[in-house]
């Protein structure tokens, strides 16, 4: 019984912990739109995707995903803050 109390204090301060995560991610969403327009122009001159800046889109993308999931309930686990 003492656990479903705690997993129920944990929920309600969610909205509180998961703020600062949503705050990088739309930090980070902002240099990802600015990046994916310097891969665009550098895809349509050199016709490769830049390594460095594709490897940031997947990381930026794999972090939104877990704060979206921690935010919404879906996880336990607080999410890193981590590309990776």
């Amino acid at each position: 019984m003492l656990a479903g109390a705690r997993d129920r204090v944990a929920v309600a301060f969610r909205p509180l912990l998961v703020i600062p995560q949503l705050l990088a991610v739309w930090l980070i969403g902002l240099v990802w739109c600015v990046s994916t327009i310097l891969a665009w122009f550098a895809i349509l001159f050199t016709g490769r995707y830049p390594r460095s800046l594709f490897e940031f889109g997947t990381g930026a993308l794999r972090w939104t995903t877990r704060v979206e999931a921690y935010a919404l309930l879906l996880t336990d686990e607080y999410p890193p803050f981590s590309l990776e």
